[in-house]
């Protein structure tokens, strides 16, 4: 590996998940050398991750990276390990130049002239002419500092942690938010043989059918994402009224501000994936957000105490760049970049992939992304 900025230093990507890879290969197709770099000893490693019911709420065909088709047998949604199949086929295909175990610390402009220079594990300093961030929107678990957590006498886990109902079956367990995983989770618990499920929320979610009538929302995603917000917005809560029931009586009101107006904020809507019919046959109970823990139970916001044996938090993630990054003031107040299109603000050669939720499908985002990185450089 170089070890000075050339004109020949090659690319260096940052994550071997869906959008290292797809930027790999778009860079490999305009004859770009691209080498991935991933701390984990695998590809897709966030993937395998998962808990084992996930499947993409986005369609197989509307959710393949470029080059590569989504085999059809692996259905309409697609489940993790045929996600996780699907990448290893992928990295194969395009011949992608992958170097695993190796984790990239630090981000330094080259000391003389344009390019970048990588501090990575085992000593090394790598020298590359551009660097694509590719580390994944959800990298670090985020668990709420809660007062008097660390007294808690039951499990208190991060969603991250979760595989299956099989250790909480016969137990009563809270879940601690209502995005689409703490959704899935809850179901899957109730399932799975849990004695008693409920549903901390601190702000009612937006509920949209992942599908109505054979039409994905994905695709009505991919329709209005140009359009203005607060059309969009209006027309949501129209289709929400129609399609979802209003679910106030059993705690789930319908929330008062615009989807898409917080889906460009990150909150995207929860797809349904059975938490309707959960929620309104009482396998799942919504109730008010945590505040606190006192010992074996949990302070709930209306101040309520409940005593669950278990308490998973799908809490959200961090994402991870201030040390990789943050010294280079390409990071807004979420810690999330200031790009202008795929390209850094203020730091030419360097990119990111991957680090927004838009309503249009992560994976065909990506793909689009990649496509625009690999016309930069190749330029």
């Amino acid at each position: 590996m170089a070890d000075l900025t050339t004109p020949t230093s090659p690319v260096y990507v940052i994550g071997a998940g869906p959008g290292g890879l797809a930027v790999a290969a778009a860079l490999r197709a305009r004859g770009v050398r691209a080498v991935v770099l991933e701390r984990s000893d695998d590809v897709g490693a966030s993937w395998r991750r998962h808990y084992d019911r996930l499947h993409l709420h986005t369609t197989r065909r509307l959710s393949a990276l470029p080059g590569l088709k989504i085999p059809r047998r692996f259905g309409r949604w697609v489940s993790r390990d045929d996600v996780v199949r699907y990448l290893e086929k992928y990295a194969a295909v395009h011949e992608l130049e992958i170097v695993t175990g190796v984790e990239v610390g630090r981000i330094e402009g080259a000391p003389e002239g344009p390019g970048w220079v990588l501090d990575a594990s085992g000593g090394r300093r790598l020298a590359a002419r551009a660097v694509v961030v590719a580390t994944g929107y959800n990298h670090t678990p985020y668990v709420p500092a809660w007062a008097g957590a660390e007294t808690y006498t039951g499990d208190l886990v991060h969603a991250s942690g979760y595989r299956n109902a099989a250790p909480y079956a016969g137990r009563d367990v809270l879940v601690v938010g209502v995005g689409n995983t703490g959704a899935e989770i809850a179901v899957d618990l109730t399932e799975g043989g849990a004695a008693r499920v409920r549903l901390a929320v601190r702000g009612a979610p937006h509920i949209l059918r992942r599908s109505t009538a054979g039409w994905p929302a994905q695709a009505t995603g991919i329709l209005v994402r140009r359009l203005p917000v607060r059309l969009v917005d209006r027309a949501a809560a129209v289709t929400e009224r129609l399609s979802v029931p209003d679910l106030a009586a059993y705690g789930l009101p319908r929330p008062t501000s615009g989807l898409y107006s917080r889906a460009r904020e990150g909150a995207i809507p929860v797809q349904d994936v059975g938490l309707i019919d959960a929620v309104k046959s009482g396998r799942v109970e919504p109730v008010a957000a945590v505040e606190s823990f006192e010992g074996g139970k949990v302070v709930l916001a209306d101040g309520t105490r409940i005593s669950p044996d278990a308490v998973i938090a799908a809490t959200g993630y961090g994402r991870g760049l201030s040390e990789l990054v943050g010294h280079l003031g390409v990071l807004d107040e979420r810690g999330l970049p200031v790009v202008r299109g795929v390209q850094a603000v203020g730091a030419a050669g360097l990119y990111f992939t991957g680090f927004s939720t838009p309503l249009s499908g992560t994976l065909r985002e990506l793909g689009i992304e990649a496509r625009k990185i690999a016309r930069a450089l190749a330029g």
